[in-house]
């Protein structure tokens, strides 16, 4: 038994640009928090896992008192907890309405993973709401119930602590030479290898220039047979991707690892 476990945001769809930013940004608007994010702020606050953590980097002191926040932690804590709500809302909605497309292969290497006994998962520090909405438009309600969904505050360390992708494997049942994660980020990637899994990575316009020196291979995406050919960017495992990455390929990482 082997399985192939996702991350979410920027893996299974191009989520960040187009779906975190500006639904971060509209809540900020509606709690009228004095702040607003552009894509390059926003891509340096992606080194911090989790929405919520994002939302509380911005506690300073000055922006607690320009905000009128609660000067105790406890009441900056139940702040941080509606906006985060209330911008899971917006960005889910946005999900629901498709507004952002899944990243290419997805549903193709999801399907053959299905067909061949392939355990599936998603691994996210994203609230579980918004993974379960990206998953079911990225892949389609019916595979989606497929999928052992673990996502948000379910471990205390998110990533590039391994904790997510722990669970995973024990949730799974099992062992990280049996697995496969795909990332997209270089947290994601610390993680998975923490756990001991071998980790693809699928790049995206904000992760492109990170470090990914221990990923299996890297390409900008897993591709369709009637697309564009993918661009293996980095590759130190036994797999030959080719013009998509294939199944195959993903089966080459895993024996590849447990012959180490």
């Amino acid at each position: 038994m082997k399985g192939l476990i996702f991350d979410c945001d920027g893996v299974l769809a191009d989520t960040e640009r187009f779906g975190h930013l500006p639904a971060f940004n509209q809540t900020f608007a509606e709690f009228g928090l004095p702040v607003r994010w552009d894509e390059q702020e926003y891509g340096r606050r992606l080194s911090i896992g989790g929405g919520k953590e994002r939302m509380a980097s911005l506690l300073t002191p000055e922006f607690v008192a320009a905000a009128g926040l609660p000067d105790d932690p406890a009441g900056q804590a139940e702040a941080v907890a509606a906006w985060h709500r209330r911008k899971t809302a917006i960005y889910t909605a946005m999900v629901t309405a498709g507004d952002l497309p899944a990243r290419p292969g997805i549903a193709r290497i999801t399907e053959e993973a299905h067909a061949a006994g392939w355990l599936l998962a998603v691994a996210s520090t994203s609230a579980e709401p918004s993974v379960r909405a990206v998953l079911e438009h990225a892949v389609g309600q019916r595979r989606a119930r497929d999928f052992t969904v673990l996502a948000g505050d379910i471990v205390p360390r998110k990533k590039p602590a391994p904790d997510i992708y722990l669970l995973t494997l024990d949730r799974l049942g099992l062992a990280p030479h049996e697995a496969v994660v795909i990332e997209d980020s270089h947290n994601g990637l610390a993680a998975a290898t923490a756990a001991g899994i071998a980790c693809v990575v699928t790049v995206n316009d904000y992760t492109a220039d990170e470090d990914f020196t221990g990923a299996a291979f890297v390409v900008d995406s897993l591709g369709e047979p009637d697309a564009t050919p993918v661009t293996v960017l980095a590759n130190s495992s036994p797999a030959t991707p080719g013009a998509y990455v294939t199944l195959d390929d993903l089966a080459a990482v895993s024996a590849g690892r447990d012959r180490r």
